[in-house]
């Protein structure tokens, strides 16, 4: 028995079958996943959502006939999901995403690729970037106490769903549980987790041209270390 459907999603039963039913959509020719709605292929697996027909609650997450259905589930993308969801009564609603994983894993790559113009981001990167002359990613200590104030105001309208954006996304490595599940509450947000290993990060640095390979190595090998699922 599930307690609510935020339980069920990260239960071992969702994972396997999401799994299993990927499995089973995917193209045994060509290996691609297909959007059920825009019939595009999903090139990135992190816009690769399995969509409830009936919606999940935690009234009906207990009956399988509804959770764990193969015919009441469809693969879907980010972009179709979100409109979906603007539709039958949720045009009004702000959706926040917590959008977090290691340094180099593609998270503002993610964004980039999905967000709309009325979205608001959150990223420390572009804060210090916004408020100085210096080059993304240098980050200096005289800074740091106006740049987390920056992002403490935003978080406050990210919170109250003060203005008239649509989604919110908030970046971050996040790699500590206890630390996303307190921001995931506090912001009333969804995790979206931006996987990659260790190994792609690295492969990702050394490509780029605006880190320091010694200092950027650093703090992906200090995330893999203290990361929690």
């Amino acid at each position: 028995m599930f307690k609510n459907k935020e339980a069920f999603y990260k239960s071992k039963e969702w994972l396997s079958f999401r799994e299993i039913f990927i499995s089973d959509m995917t193209d045994a020719v060509t290996g691609d996943v297909y959007c059920s709605h825009c019939h595009k292929v999903i090139l990135n697996k992190n816009d690769l959502i399995v969509h409830h027909k009936i919606e999940l609650t935690d009234e009906n997450v207990n009956d399988y006939n509804i959770s764990l259905n193969p015919d009441n589930v469809e693969i879907i993308c980010f972009n179709c999901h979100n409109k979906h969801h603007r539709r039958f009564g949720y045009e009004n609603k702000k959706n926040v995403y917590l959008v977090w994983g290691a340094p180099c894993s593609g998270k503002s790559t993610w964004v980039n690729s999905v967000a709309q113009p009325n979205d608001l981001i959150v990223d420390m990167d572009s804060i210090y970037e916004m408020i100085s002359i210096n080059k993304r990613y240098t980050k200096p200590n005289g800074l740091k106490g106006i740049a987390f104030d920056i992002r403490d105001m935003l978080y406050d309208v990210v919170k109250y769903r003060r203005g008239k954006w649509t989604n919110a996304f908030v970046i971050g490595g996040y790699p500590m549980k206890g630390e996303r599940e307190r921001l995931l509450q506090k912001l009333n947000a969804e995790s979206k987790h931006i996987e990659a290993t260790k190994e792609e990060c690295v492969e990702r640095l050394y490509i780029s041209k605006d880190r320091d390979i010694n200092e950027w190595t650093k703090y992906i090998d200090d995330w893999f270390e203290y990361y929690q699922e």
